[in-house]
């Protein structure tokens, strides 16, 4: 079996190529592309080229394994090991110079996310777990992170995307816990989720995401003490309707009150 402690190592290689093809484009006047005819999903230069540098290296490196990408889709994807790769979650944020955009890495083992990293080279932040611990590594010190206690939605903070995301019935769920809680914020993409993970808020409710959205993350949150599945309580990894939660008993009560 590939050593998952040298795979943890060539996170960082993958993140710091990625950067590098990504940076120069940031807040740079970059040309926006547009992937979808009826609807706006951005898309630009650097979400390619930062791809493309991430798949070369894995291609060099780990010939054997798989490759899932947002930008270029999927090679040998039937592989034991399998990157899932969004070179920039959050390209909205990206195009009107907010830095709540990230890379996103993910490892597959047997289908199971193992390994993951969120890194935003703009705050030099890079936000890592391998679902038994999580670290951060950036301007705050190098440090493990824990998620915080939060055992009622009465108490907790929230994000999502956007109640926009939400239609029908589920945002008739989603209202439900929103009412609820303390706080609601939007927008934040995965840094949102990296929030509830280091312990600064407690619970992400979203819907209509891609594999490439959330597997990274899935080993960051549940290194860190919190939990990450779809709204019946299954694997996030195919992505969908998601709930990530820093408290295990709270994520157990917000299933219950989508659930109705």
């Amino acid at each position: 079996m590939t050593d998952i402690a040298a795979l943890s190592a060539f996170l960082d290689r993958l993140a710091s190529a990625a950067s590098e093809a990504i940076m120069p484009h940031f807040r740079a006047g970059t040309v926006v592309a547009n992937k979808e005819a009826d609807s706006f999903d951005p898309v630009t230069i650097a979400d390619r080229a930062a791809e493309q540098a991430m798949r070369a290296l894995i291609n060099r490196h780990y010939p054997s394994h798989g490759i899932v990408g947002e930008e270029f889709g999927s090679e040998n994807a039937d592989a034991e090991f399998v990157w899932v790769l969004d070179p920039i979650d959050g390209t909205r944020s990206f195009i009107t110079g907010l830095p709540v955009w990230g890379t996103l890495i993910g490892l597959k083992h047997g289908g199971d996310p193992v390994l993951g990293m969120m890194a935003q080279p703009f705050t030099g932040e890079r936000f890592a777990g391998d679902g038994r611990r999580a670290w951060y590594t950036g301007p705050g010190g190098n440090r493990a992170i824990v998620s915080r206690p939060c055992p009622a939605l009465s108490a907790a903070s929230l994000f999502t995307t956007t109640p926009a995301l939400f239609k029908g019935a589920d945002r008739a769920a989603y209202d439900r816990v929103e009412s609820a809680v303390r706080l609601a914020r939007y927008g934040c993409d995965c840094y949102a989720y990296c929030m509830v993970a280091a312990g600064n808020a407690d619970l992400v409710v979203e819907a209509g995401l891609q594999p490439y959205d959330i597997v990274a993350l899935i080993p960051i949150l549940k290194g860190a003490g919190g939990d990450a599945t779809d709204w019946a309580g299954r694997s996030a990894a195919g992505g969908g309707k998601v709930v990530a939660s820093g408290d295990r008993r709270l994520h157990a009560t917000v299933l219950e009150t989508l659930a109705g």
